[in-house]
């Protein structure tokens, strides 16, 4: 078997293009797998009595010679078998499944039970009368408003008017399902398709309604999450509110040969800024928020079977200091849209804060291309203390009750790397976060999100305990094949590779450290695809990649060029696709979109692009397809403890953590003493609280409280501010500069 590869960075090389202090251009990179085991176990598919299901779509399935799991069909009767071999639950309610059998019942009757049956049918005749009656004059009034505006959604009629005959006035439709028409904010229009028996519900009177649904088999949004029984299938929102040259290749083209090229959105805000004919930064920025990812999207992703996204955020969308590039705020305003539109299409979010002052790792996704500068060099305190703040207004804003039934869920930071920063700190860093957090939302369940901690690239027994029974902790992982090692291996190789290796991995880690879920994955087997390691940097397949293998592996040209792909390689990445879904079980594929290439015109990094794979069939049109198919025979048999999802014993974390992982740490790796480096103090006004998004119901006199970005009223601790009189150093240049010799009070 190929090396099992994980994503941590390859060891450091230099680049004269760069900042200074650069440790080397470090892609989303991975390692060798050390705890991998020989079985693969998976969650068990655990189905929830209260929502309708669909059959599974066998039209996204591409059958196997060698896996074939759906060969028997899929059943809706519990005495029949299920995919996996066990007795299926229903997925409705058994009343009704009753009633349906009832139908088919032995239809030897009696003469005197047939004048039984009809006189009951003509009872039940009566009661449908009241409930229609009831209907229209109770119910439907409340589906479909008048409105003096052009209705913002509203179904297809098969042409017929949508007039009331109220003086011109138009129905405004607030919900519906497959086959509506969809009126965009510009005034485009979509038909929704979603053949999950999901709903959209956007009613202007009722901004904060949980009543839409994903699809049939996925909790509406007024229902709780079930945490280890109801399954995540996501996907990331990469390169749009915080961007990536590979994602969003055709904002980074203009800039890649510029003097200082655009590398990251830190070299891409400066370019843009010096441009007089670029319309300025804002415009600049607006252009691709409002573009790259639309309501349309949304609608799609639920269309897709998906029910949850992962949005990375930037703490510039909070704000930036002086001197600092980015354009702040903005985003922050497209993030509002987001959760509009989830809400509308019944998604949930996990809001991931992708981009740290300093930089959590060096990579370009987290803003500025170099040195780790969080827990790292001179300003790795400080950096740290101010990355507190935005972690503190996000998890006030989403642990309001308007809001955290769409963001159910907060990554603190992503990809902070524990290689260089050492477990310590990263471990006190949790901590505190974890404090400020629960701080923010209380204890329980219901209470704010769930808190997801990035692994660090740790293997998960690092974690087996970490904070005792802390509420609602999962781990996150990012497993990739793609970095380091590249193979002529086919692609049908890696199929069997994601079950053996990555099944165990999340498994095992559900078992010891409780719920985990890989916030990234893709089908890249190689690093091949433009700008996937960054700007004018190569690739390890074609031997250019700097500081790595000098000999080619093979021509990259083959596997960008998907147009060209034959039916079998479409068929291998298919393969791939469901062998990761279902060993990984909790998932979000990276990423929903890659942009086309000014260039080319076309999209580059196809392994990348879950829509892409989706319009071409190498990604499963129902993702349940891939329940089964890894075949495992030892499941993690669950359920997770009740501590875990904010049941008994959540929140007691013992003492002893804040001893052993105290913020600030007593020492840093590669300083020493943490005590003489600058740090942040939290003598600062309050944190400026988030603003909720404008909200404009149909009738002008009606107004709603959207909440003050705020949670908990009592959470008046101030912010982290600098120290008056103390030097400080540029985030990202602490790397590398002198130690001081006493600390700056």
């Amino acid at each position: 078997m190929e090396d099992l590869d994980y994503d941590l960075p390859p060891p450091p090389v230099r680049g004269g293009l760069y900042n200074s202090g650069f440790e080397g251009p470090r892609p989303r990179s991975s390692f060798d797998i050390s705890d991998v085991t020989d079985s693969h176990s998976r969650l068990p598919s655990i189905h929830n009595s209260s929502y309708s299901a669909l059959p599974l779509d066998h039209s996204g399935y591409r059958n196997s010679q060698t896996h074939s799991p759906l060969a028997k069909g899929y059943y809706d009767n519990p005495s029949q078998t299920s995919l996996t071999g066990q007795q299926p639950q229903d997925y409705i309610p058994r009343d009704i499944m009753n009633e349906k059998r009832a139908l088919y019942a032995n239809a030897g009757r009696s003469r005197k039970k047939k004048w039984f049956t009809l006189g009951a049918l003509g009872l039940i005749l009566i009661v449908a009368a009241i409930i229609v009656a009831i209907f229209f004059t109770v119910v439907k009034p409340h589906d479909t408003k008048d409105s003096k505006n052009s209705s913002s959604s509203s179904n297809s009629n098969g042409g017929n008017d949508n007039s009331s005959g109220n003086g011109g006035k138009q129905a405004l439709v607030i919900t519906g399902g497959n086959g509506s028409i969809i009126t965009m904010d510009n005034g485009s229009t979509f038909t929704y398709v979603n053949n999950f028996g999901g709903s959209w519900y956007a009613d202007p009177d009722e901004p904060f309604s949980g009543r839409a649904q994903a699809q049939s088999y996925t909790p509406p949004l007024n229902t709780s999450w079930r945490w280890g029984i109801d399954k995540v299938y996501g996907v990331n929102l990469g390169g749009w509110l915080n961007t990536e040259p590979f994602i969003a290749p055709a904002i980074y083209e203009p800039y890649v040969n510029a003097t200082i090229p655009a590398v990251d959105e830190y070299t891409l805000s400066q370019n843009v800024a010096n441009d007089p004919n670029s319309g300025g930064l804002e415009k600049y920025m607006e252009n691709h928020y409002s573009t790259f990812i639309t309501e349309q999207d949304f609608a799609e992703i639920a269309g897709a079977g998906l029910n949850w996204i992962r949005i990375p955020l930037p703490y510039w969308a909070i704000e930036v200091y002086p001197g600092e590039p980015f354009l702040p705020n903005v985003c922050w305003k497209y993030f509002l849209k987001a959760i509009q539109w989830a809400r509308k299409y019944g998604l949930r979010i996990v809001i991931d804060l992708h981009a740290a002052p300093g930089s959590q790792n060096g990579w370009n996704h987290s803003g500025r291309m170099g040195s780790v500068g969080v827990g790292n060099g001179v300003m790795g305190i400080a950096n740290a203390d101010r990355t507190f703040n935005y972690i503190r207004a996000i998890a006030e804003f989403v642990s309001q009750s308007e809001y955290s039934d769409v963001v159910p869920a907060f990554n603190v930071l992503n990809e902070p790397l524990a290689p260089t920063t050492g477990n310590p700190f990263l471990q006190s860093f949790y901590q505190e976060s974890y404090n400020i957090v629960r701080n923010a939302s209380g204890i329980g369940e219901n209470k704010g999100p769930m808190i997801m901690f990035h692994d660090g690239f740790q293997p998960s027994p690092v974690w087996a305990g970490f904070l005792g029974q802390p509420d609602r902790m999962a781990i996150d992982t990012h497993p990739y094949f793609a970095f380091n090692a590249q193979s002529t291996a086919p692609i049908s190789s890696y199929a069997p590779q994601a079950c053996a290796a990555w099944g165990p991995l999340v498994n095992g880690s559900m078992a010891t450290v409780g719920m985990t879920v890989a916030g990234e994955f893709s089908l890249a087997t190689n690093d091949c695809g433009l700008y996937v390691n960054g700007v004018n940097l190569g690739t390890r397949y074609e031997g250019t990649f700097p500081g790595g293998p000098t000999v080619a592996t093979g021509s990259c040209e083959p596997w960008d060029d998907w147009e060209s792909y034959t039916e079998d390689t479409k068929q291998q990445l298919f393969e791939f696709a469901i062998a990761s879904m279902d060993a990984l079980g909790n998932w979000f594929f990276w990423t929903w979109k890659i942009g086309n290439s000014t260039v080319t015109g076309t999209v580059r990094a196809p392994f990348w692009s879950y829509q892409l794979g989706l319009q071409q069939g190498w990604i499963p049109a129902d993702p349940r397809v891939a329940t089964g198919y890894c075949n495992n025979s030892s499941p993690f048999e669950g359920p997770l403890q009740p501590f875990q999802t904010g049941g008994v014993g959540a929140g007691e974390v013992p003492a002893s953590f804040t001893t052993e992982f105290p913020w600030p740490p007593a020492t840093i790796t590669n300083i020493g003493s943490a005590s003489v480096l600058p740090s942040y103090t939290q003598t600062g006004s309050p944190i400026p609280s988030l603003p909720p998004p404008t909200i404009t119901a149909s009738n002008p006199s009606t107004t709603f409280n959207a909440g003050n970005g705020w949670a908990n009223a009592q959470d008046t601790i101030a912010a982290y501010t600098p120290i008056s009189g103390c030097p400080y150093l540029d985030p990202w240049g602490g790397v590398g500069a002198p130690i001081p010799t006493a600390p700056c009070s």
